[in-house]
């Protein structure tokens, strides 16, 4: 199947869409096969991190854009948090199908004014873009967990800019190992009130299935996920090392990861697709 557009599985959702990261090619492979278990659409992303892990973006590309060729279900391709331009423009030749400039860390004007010229040359080329206002917790230890998203400012934001989507900060961190998060569901009413563009949820990883399912409800549409899925995939290999000590071929440990992760993949997008609880 050809590479679906980020645009059209984001706004024609009912409820929520999954969008899973993968650094490893087994990992692209579980979130794949995941969506096909779950008969969903499903968003891939490739991020800057990840993309420095590997050391050039092509060859992780190049693989995705082949295995989402060979999938039964919708699946587009997007580059998570880019601070990069370089990085965007060699991913719009790539292929990718949408884009997220993270401009968070700056101060307002220059956010707005990086995030609106961003914006301007991907939509030139077809592309989507996601952008970010109220930095989110838990990145790299640049983002203070506390802060929120203020509506009016997040409406004026994407008005000036004319971004496709806006992630906010209402409650979650990245890189959370622990599903405690505490969402402020009222906040994301008010966002969704305000806001004309699908709202995402960074750091969904924190986030426990009621609460997901209820953000999803308040007007969440995309919703990003890596660390659990990394989590759930580690553990897998982990055992099958452990209860295998002497075991050399990697494919003996990183079959049953790649497993568990389609299994955990097809059951969040499971949960996203249900109505509120």
């Amino acid at each position: 199947m050809p590479l679906a557009s980020t645009g059209d599985i984001v706004s024609s959702a009912a409820h929520g869409v999954g969008a899973f990261n993968a650094v490893l090619l087994e990992q692209l492979e579980a979130v794949l096969a995941g969506a096909e278990q779950a008969n969903s659409p499903v968003i891939v992303q490739i991020s800057e991190n990840a993309v420095a892990y590997r050391g050039a973006l092509g060859p992780l590309a190049a693989a995705a854009r082949e295995a989402i060729a060979e999938a039964a279900v919708p699946a587009a391709l997007h580059l998570d948090h880019a601070t990069r331009t370089d990085l965007i423009e060699e991913a719009v030749r790539c292929g990718f199908t949408s884009v997220m400039y993270d401009g968070s860390h700056l101060p307002w004007e220059e956010n707005v004014a990086r995030t609106r010229e961003t914006a301007r040359w991907c939509h030139d080329h077809g592309v989507w873009v996601e952008a970010e206002l109220g930095a989110i917790g838990g990145k790299d230890g640049a983002h203070a967990p506390g802060v929120r998203t203020d509506p009016a400012e997040a409406a004026r934001f994407v008005a000036d800019t004319g971004v496709d989507a806006l992630a906010v900060a209402v409650g979650s961190s990245h890189q959370m190992t622990r599903r405690t998060a505490e969402l402020d569901l009222c906040l994301i009413r008010d966002l969704h009130a305000a806001v004309p563009v699908p709202l995402v949820l960074h750091g969904s990883s924190g986030v426990d299935d009621t609460t997901l399912t209820n953000a999803v409800h308040a007007g969440m549409r995309k919703i990003n996920m890596s660390t659990h899925l990394n989590t759930v995939f580690t553990a897998a290999a982990r055992a099958r090392i452990t209860s295998h000590p002497t075991a050399v071929d990697p494919r003996g440990y990183l079959r049953p990861a790649r497993d568990a992760m389609k299994h955990e993949v097809a059951r969040l997008l499971q949960l996203l697709g249900e109505g509120p609880v």
